[in-house]
């Protein structure tokens, strides 16, 4: 569909011969998208570029704060660990719009709408509870024993954590990691209810493509065809890159 005319895409009887064009893509990538009613100006690169910075920074400060929580939940006992653990998964449980319009209040009063550190912040909501269970379960798979033996050769807890646990857990951080950025990626309700035009993603800008004069089925074809390519391209990583990092750390 994204290399066909909108005529071909609705033609009745439809037909699996059309001539392929590039109109698709030159609209978006311009951003002016020419319509019956003229031409409008749709900003689906920025959205796009919105895309990449949000899902990145949000895994990023995931990972930051779930890696470290995910050993302590694994390797210590401690009052409310469990209950506190639940909590943090059950953000995952409730529907993201019930969220919205009390974080809608806060964010007008805190300075945060249409901001990325605002939507960085609730996208935790979606990516650490991910990154905090999954690691989780490979910490606990993970012997005790080789970090003792680590330990008795006079190396800390942080030395310990840093150069004998993550590479071993490397394998499942990754995935955890690239689950989190998929999530994030295809977030929609925050960023339309939090963000205006210049901050949303490309979830919220593909809406753009539907006009006053019809649906422009060509360009969201197209508009798919481009937002997928990041993830794809995470998804596609050789899983010998990690295995790779987990054998030579053993």
């Amino acid at each position: 569909m994204s290399f066909q005319t909108n005529q071909d895409i609705l033609r009745i009887p439809p037909s699996l011969f059309f001539s392929p064009t590039l109109e698709n893509f030159l609209a978006i990538i311009s951003g002016k998208l020419v319509t019956s009613a003229g031409t409008l100006e749709v900003p689906f690169m920025g959205n796009l570029l919105n895309s990449v910075i949000l899902s990145t920074a949000s895994v990023a400060v995931s990972l930051l704060l779930g890696v470290p929580a995910a050993y302590a939940f694994a390797r210590f006992r401690f009052r409310l660990g469990e209950n506190i653990a639940f909590t943090l998964l059950s953000f995952r449980f409730a529907r993201r719009c019930w969220w919205c319009l009390p974080l809608a209040l806060y964010f007008q009063d805190l300075g945060l709408n249409n901001s990325y550190l605002g939507l960085v912040w609730v996208y935790q909501l979606i990516s650490l509870p991910l990154i905090l269970w999954i690691v989780r379960g490979y910490f606990e798979d993970m012997s005790p024993d080789i970090e003792h033996a680590f330990r008795i050769d006079g190396h800390s807890w942080f030395a310990t954590f840093m150069k004998v646990s993550i590479p071993l857990a490397r394998p499942g951080i990754a995935a955890a990691a690239l689950l989190a950025f998929i999530f994030c990626w295809n977030n929609f309700i925050f960023a339309l209810i939090l963000a205006s035009a210049d901050k949303q993603p490309v979830t919220v800008g593909a809406l753009a493509f539907v006009t006053a004069s019809g649906i422009q089925y060509g360009q969201i074809a197209a508009s798919i065809v481009l937002s997928i390519i990041p993830t794809l391209a995470l998804a596609s990583t050789p899983s010998a890159i990690w295995s790779r990092g987990f054998l030579s750390a053993r």
